[in-house]
């Protein structure tokens, strides 16, 4: 069973979006691939219709694995988002207590996570640690370079 995966709208959509490109555009090319393939003679020797018929099959299994993401997403309210503790979808500034360096992220779902955009998973080592803190409490993360101590300076939505 696929776990419940919580997005923001804009996250959703895009999500909506690419399994649709995917069972259309995405299928019409596959398509046309092995097709052209299977014209170019005895299918028993050719290495570019297997590989055809193999891309199929990952694009498929791809198709597969966002629709369950869909089927299984919730979308939340940001609007009614708690601001007193850390939730999923929080955008939270915090302060690394040892060189005072402030950092802002996003709490989202695997799906929407983007470190380029300041969006980190719920499952990340931060993220775990960050859930359910208010602000000014200070955590000891343990992160892949070793334990780091935040302070959380801020919660919005």
């Amino acid at each position: 069973m696929t776990e419940v995966a919580y997005f923001t709208k804009e996250g959703l959509e895009k999500l909506k979006e690419e399994l649709h490109y995917l069972k259309t555009e995405g299928r019409r090319k596959i398509s046309a691939a092995i097709a052209e393939a299977r014209d170019k003679g005895d299918l028993s020797e050719n290495a570019e219709y297997d590989a055809a018929k193999e891309a199929q099959g990952h694009h498929e299994t791809k198709i597969a694995q966002l629709g369950n993401i869909l089927a299984s997403a919730r979308l939340i309210d940001e609007s009614k988002l708690d601001t007193s503790k850390v939730l999923a979808l929080s955008i939270v500034k915090i302060k690394n207590t040892k060189n005072d360096t402030t950092m802002t992220y996003q709490l989202v779902s695997e799906n929407e996570a983007d470190m380029k955009t300041g969006k980190i998973s719920v499952k990340s080592p931060i993220a775990k640690g960050l859930l359910g803190k208010s602000v000014g409490d200070k955590i000891e993360i343990t992160v892949p370079a070793g334990v780091i101590e935040f302070e959380i300076l801020e919660i919005s939505r």
